[in-house]
């Protein structure tokens, strides 16, 4: 039964550590997004800002995931690893969001907040997507 309280407090820990993490990338991407980005989706239906943000959160899942996989079962290596990956992750998210809009044509976020699905949003978010690929990789 210990083992079981033990391994549900870490699950536990590890779901805290993603969330946080899943939240700064929503701050992070409402930054990048002219207006509010919950209005966007949830009120407005914006499909380019639901799936740039999408993105954003499946790349920080994948690093927290490989940081988990990565830990050899240690919960403070492993809690550590996946906040600082993490948030390495994120930044380099950011980064190539800011310079994928440098050498493109146009401004990325005005592009999020047009109603009219966008195809240069599909390129960042796999930016996004491959980021979090290859920092997972990098981990590992």
């Amino acid at each position: 039964m210990q083992t079981l309280v033990t391994d549900l407090l870490v699950t536990l820990a590890y779901g805290v550590v993603g969330v946080v993490l899943m939240a700064i990338g929503y701050v992070l991407v409402d930054m990048a997004t002219p207006g509010r980005l919950d209005e966007l989706i949830w009120t407005r239906r914006n499909r380019n800002a639901a799936l740039l943000l999408a993105s954003n959160l499946a790349g920080v899942g994948v690093i927290v995931v490989a940081a988990i996989a990565a830990s050899d079962d240690d919960v403070v290596l492993g809690l550590v690893g996946s906040a600082a990956y993490g948030i390495l992750g994120l930044l380099i998210m950011a980064g190539a969001f800011l310079l994928l809009d440098a050498v493109t044509p146009g401004r990325l976020g005005e592009l999020l907040v047009d109603p009219e699905p966008q195809p240069a949003v599909w390129v960042s978010a796999v930016v996004h997507l491959a980021t979090g690929a290859i920092i997972a990789a990098a981990i590992s």
